[in-house]
């Protein structure tokens, strides 16, 4: 089904997320070129070697989807939320794989990184360091992918990493917008001083302002930018179903990332995840994510985040109904949000 192209205001971004724990990676491939039809502004693939589920739970890889799916579509753009630079990952090879996107598909493709999930490192037989070490390697990353895209032959000593004169001889052909994820203080002093932006998730209201928005602040200050130039962007997990018992039901799926232990401990087994996530009660799913049975209700509560500071929003959605989901949005959800933000 087609639809009609509508004028829009485009100074509010509104993203889609690619949930590869939730989808096949072909599956994922349809809903983004559906997303791109129904006016969504960016993608972003989670970058997850286990899942955060086991029973009827997928796990494509990233980087190859994200070039199939640049391929697939025509403008939007697609990145990663978020890819960590733990020890699967060292930052010469994230820097060269994205130069690669960006120079098949200019201008389309954007990085977030983060200091990521036990569940990519540990599975691979690597240590999960307590978070100060993983807020280190990501700074030194974070250093590391630039100077690759921007210099040549480029030799540097990290605690963590190290490079010997190593050159990226395919570099990007546009300026590849960097985000970093956090939801702690430190990590997003990180995101103000080397990042475009800043992603992190629902919280309360006056945590933003108190705590999280003056360190991210503070970090693009120090580094001599303009806080008010950077990106706020919030992921909203969303379910949207005409029936409130099946929409809750179908954010269920994600239970386990409501606790916080996982993040912090080496907790990577999908099935123990899954099993103590069974555990945590419906009106606890309801409250703590966004539980819609029509879009009016979806632009109400999206608008209490772009009123706290948040100029870009994207949507993990775990609607039961994803096709419809991303119709509906489409239809009636982000021509309201990008006219409220006008």
């Amino acid at each position: 089904m087609k639809i009609s192209k509508i004028k829009m205001d485009n100074t509010l971004p509104v993203g889609y997320f690619a949930a590869h724990e939730q989808y096949s990676p072909s599956t994922l491939l349809e809903h983004v070129k559906l997303a791109e039809q129904y006016g969504f502004d960016d993608v972003w693939s989670s970058d997850h070697f286990h899942p955060w589920a086991h029973t009827n739970a997928n796990g494509g890889q990233a980087w190859a989807w994200i070039g199939a799916a640049l391929a697939s579509t025509k403008k939007i753009k697609i990145g990663t939320g978020v890819t960590p630079p733990g020890y699967r990952y060292h930052p010469g090879l994230i820097a060269q794989a994205w130069a690669t996107f960006d120079e098949m598909f200019p201008g389309r493709t954007f990085l977030t990184l983060a200091t990521g999930e036990a569940m990519n490192e540990s599975p691979l037989g690597f240590p999960w360091p307590p978070i100060k070490v993983r807020q280190e390697r990501l700074e030194e990353a974070v250093k590391i992918i630039k100077m690759l895209w921007e210099k040549d032959f480029v030799t540097y000593k990290g605690k963590y990493f190290s490079l010997s004169t190593a050159n990226l001889y395919t570099k990007p052909k546009t300026k590849i917008k960097v985000y970093i994820a956090a939801n702690g203080p430190k990590t997003a002093y990180l995101a103000g001083k080397y990042a475009d932006g800043l992603l992190t998730l629902p919280a309360p209201f006056d945590y933003y302002k108190t705590k999280l928005f003056p360190s991210f602040e503070k970090g693009a200050k120090d580094a001599g930018k303009d806080p008010s130039t950077l990106e706020k962007i919030i992921e909203i997990i969303v379910s949207y179903d005409e029936d409130f018992d099946r929409a809750v039901e179908g954010a269920r799926f994600w239970a386990g990332a409501l606790v916080p232990f996982f993040f912090n401990y080496g907790v990577y087994d999908p099935r123990v995840i899954e099993s103590v996530g069974r555990m945590i009660a419906k009106e606890y799913i309801a409250q703590a994510w966004m539980i819609v049975t029509n879009p009016e209700e979806a632009i109400k509560k999206t608008k209490e985040y772009l009123d706290a500071g948040f100029t870009h929003v994207q949507y993990l959605s775990s609607s039961p109904d994803e096709e419809k989901f991303i119709k509906v949005w489409g239809q009636k959800v982000i021509p309201a949000l990008k006219e409220l933000k006008g």
